[in-house]
């Protein structure tokens, strides 16, 4: 059926008198046939034209073996994913001018063409079509025989990637300068650079119909619970999706709870990060195309987390943790705070103040939720209009913005300065927090605590709080407890939570998460001054 198709598509074809390689634009494209290739060279080209549209960046390149032979040949590759200069020095040169046996039978000819190609790499046999054009379409370049039912795929991925860069969105002030870009090779080297060891696993699997997305799983044999690796398996393998273009797809595919404004799956552009994580017994996940990687299972203190606090010491850990705590519980309930003390419980305010505040809000005529609402929705709305423009104009727009329309607002009457001094702390708390997925929910949960402040006062926050702790202890992370290990408490794992303890008492990876190789360092580390020497002992007596 296949090669009688073919057959009558090329009679067609010449008949028409069509003898270029270039596309028809008619549109018409045909699915991808299910029958292995045919020993027809032309056939075999007229397909792939057909299947691929006619499209203008698929390079059809038709020569014959040796410099002796009429063997026919055709190489077939995409324009700009492949290195050029690879498929023209060390494939499609050595084709043309090797000395190439007439009496091979076909498979004996297909195993001398790989042994010429053996400096291209990853030399695959490939005998049906969606396989073939599966690394057609991920860099390699196809070689299609005339007279064997097969073609040969050789590695030559190249094109154009973005150059190892800082991170954009975790920048560090002591550590690496490194950050994941979006090819998904040079990020898996990145991680190995930083683990030297062969338990260092990585499978590789497609997801989406359409795209066929590479995604990689990374764990370390031996120090990653075998139950969190399979739901990772697991849950990857359930995904029927026609594309993936970012790790964030994968992401709300695979968490345990989608009606949660709280992220339970980390992502991190910075290897060290994933790294560290993987040592403590974690999956990285990483995707092909995005420079963000997925580490499982997450847990809620480690948003608060960043990698100086173990490059630095940990009294000056321990205090920036604090540091970050206060500052996402400020942007959480500095706003509601205000509307509960300024409408309710005026007692609590120090008199001289309440009558400042009140001399303020003299003129405003609007009460102070719908005072501090309207203020909230200004600042989010500069704040992602700094974020869609360009870098330089968007700085501006936000500092000037914020502080015209500030400025604008008290003398106009419409917000008193108080309320104004509360939404700027507030912002800059939101700013200040490390990870962006967190800050985003706390910006969320404090316009639902300003309602409740406005309706119930301190109560209704202390309601509010209750039910966002609550519902924190119920989330779970591929079967982990999100709050762990300060709920459950697990003692032994307190000391890298709120604290960090002194890297020398680091002696245990965290319980929950990993199960069976849970010692990472020896005991009798602490440093210690070196005993004093006979000398100093006789010259102290």
């Amino acid at each position: 059926m296949l090669f009688q198709w073919g057959m009558r598509r090329q009679k067609e074809r010449m008949n028409d008198g069509v003898q270029q390689e270039g596309a028809d634009h008619s549109g018409e494209a045909a699915d991808v046939p299910e029958e292995p290739l045919s020993p027809e060279l032309a056939v075999n080209i007229d397909i792939i034209r057909r299947a691929t549209g006619e499209s203008s960046d698929i390079v059809i390149r038709r020569f014959s073996l040796g410099q002796k032979t009429q063997m026919k040949a055709a190489i077939v590759f995409v324009d700009g994913l492949v290195d050029e200069k690879n498929v023209y020095e060390f494939l499609l040169l050595p084709l043309l001018t090797a000395s190439f046996p007439l009496a091979l039978e076909e498979k004996e000819r297909v195993q001398w063409i790989e042994k010429k190609l053996a400096a291209v790499g990853g030399i695959e046999q490939v005998s049906d079509w969606k396989r073939l054009f599966f690394n057609l379409f991920s860099g390699a370049t196809i070689l299609l025989l005339d007279g064997a039912a097969l073609a040969i795929s050789a590695s030559t991925k190249g094109g154009q990637y973005r150059s190892i860069e800082e991170p954009q969105t975790q920048i560090a002030i002591r550590g690496p300068r490194e950050g994941f870009t979006e090819s998904l090779r040079t990020n898996t080297a990145l991680i190995r650079r930083r683990i030297k060891n062969p338990n260092l696993w990585l499978e590789t699997m497609q997801i989406g119909t359409v795209t066929q997305t590479d995604v990689a799983i990374m764990y370390v044999k031996g120090i990653a619970n075998d139950d969190i690796v399979t739901e990772v398996k697991k849950r990857l393998a359930r995904i029927d999706i026609d594309g993936v273009l970012e790790s964030g797809y994968i992401e709300q595919l695979i968490e345990d709870q989608t009606f949660t404004t709280f992220p339970t799956v980390y992502h991190t552009e910075r290897p060290d990060v994933v790294a560290a994580n993987l040592l403590e017994g974690r999956v990285a996940i990483l995707v092909e195309g995005t420079p963000f990687v997925l580490v499982a299972p997450a847990l809620f203190i480690q948003f608060f987390q960043v990698g100086e606090d173990y490059y630095a010491r940990f009294d000056i850990a321990t205090a920036l943790r604090f540091l970050r705590v206060l500052i996402f519980f400020i942007s959480l309930v500095a706003p509601a705070i205000y509307i509960a003390a300024t409408t309710f419980h005026q007692e609590m305010i120090p008199t001289q103040l309440v009558i400042a505040i009140a001399a303020q809000r003299e003129s405003v005529p609007f009460p102070a939720f719908v005072e501090a609402l309207a203020m909230e929705v200004t600042f989010e709305v500069l704040r992602e209009a700094g974020v869609r423009l360009p870098r330089a104009v968007g700085q501006a727009v936000s500092i000037v913005g914020a502080l015209v329309i500030g400025q604008a607002a008290v003398e106009a009457g419409f917000v008193s300065s108080a309320m104004v001094i509360v939404v700027s702390v507030t912002a800059i708390a939101s700013f200040a927090t490390p990870s962006f997925a967190i800050a985003i929910s706390a910006r969320l949960i404090r316009f639902g605590l300003m309602f409740l402040a406005a309706i119930l006062g301190f109560y209704g926050i202390m309601m509010g709080l209750l039910i966002m702790v609550i519902h924190l202890c119920s989330l779970r992370s591929f079967g982990v407890p999100y709050m762990s290990p300060l709920a459950p408490l697990i003692p032994s794992n307190t000391g890298d939570t709120l604290f960090r303890v002194p890297t020398w008492m680091f002696r245990e990876r965290p319980r929950l998460i990993n199960q069976k190789n849970i010692v990472r360092q020896s005991g009798g580390q602490k440093p210690q001054p070196p005993a004093p020497s006979r000398q100093e002992k006789e010259d102290e007596s």
